[in-house]
């Protein structure tokens, strides 16, 4: 991941504003003592703390976007919630990547903030090491100082389990973006991208429960006592 942008090609059928309700989805499941996986309701469901980019400027096929100029292909960011059924991403990844593990929904925010707008919140990203291949490398700042937060919510009583920071970003939207391109692939106005879960360096700034918890080995404790985490009885809500 520190040579290129990681990412996949998803879909945009089940992209929905944040607020609306999903249900939570079923698959294969392969247990840890079990020779076959089980087709069982999702025990592991997790949000993922992200951004969105959305498209503003639509390209050809077989035309890959500079980087000098990817930002003006980019019309504005979004707060983007990849929910995650962990179980089932885990046997996915076997043979190629998630699947349905990501396919039943993504909530975003109803309001898309311009780049024109977050200008005064320009910073620079974190060291890259290496050096990024020249096709990738930038000449200018192009990360974005915006402070996000997560809280769960149980019996009317709010806990913030994360504080993070978009500037922790590895790569840049413009580096995502001219990377998805690279190979030929057109955009179209309205597309969006997903940043991949935005996670610091502290264990409170983590953007996710398989990270909070550690992958359910450390229980995140609530304002009244209770324990979270992602595992077969205690989902997120």
């Amino acid at each position: 991941w520190s040579e290129l942008p990681v990412g996949y090609n998803g879909r945009a059928s089940s992209v929905v504003v944040s607020g609306t309700d999903l249900v939570r989805p079923s698959g294969q499941i392969k247990l840890p003592d079990s020779e076959r996986p089980v087709f069982a309701a999702c025990r592991k469901l997790d949000f993922e703390l992200e951004t969105g980019f959305i498209v503003g400027k639509a390209t050809a096929l077989g035309e890959p976007v500079g980087i000098d100029v990817a930002e003006e292909h980019i019309f504005g960011m979004v707060i983007l919630n990849d929910w995650s059924a962990r179980d089932i991403q885990q046997w996915e990844y076997v043979p190629l990547g998630p699947f349905n593990s990501k396919t039943f929904g993504t909530s975003i925010s109803p309001w898309v903030v311009t780049l024109e707008a977050l200008e005064p919140f320009r910073c620079a990203s974190p060291q890259q090491d290496p050096v990024p291949l020249d096709y990738l490398r930038e000449n200018s700042d192009n990360n974005y100082d915006i402070a996000l937060q997560v809280a769960l919510a149980v019996g009317g009583t709010e806990t913030v389990i994360s504080n993070t920071n978009f500037k922790h970003m590895y790569w840049s939207m413009a580096q995502q973006l001219t990377h998805h391109t690279i190979a030929g692939c057109n955009v179209r106005v309205g597309d969006l991208m997903g940043s991949g879960t935005i996670s610091g360096s502290s264990k409170d700034s983590r953007g996710n429960m398989l990270e909070l918890t550690w992958n359910t080995t450390e229980p995140w404790h609530l304002v009244k006592g209770e324990q979270r985490r992602i595992g077969p009885n205690n989902h997120p809500p």
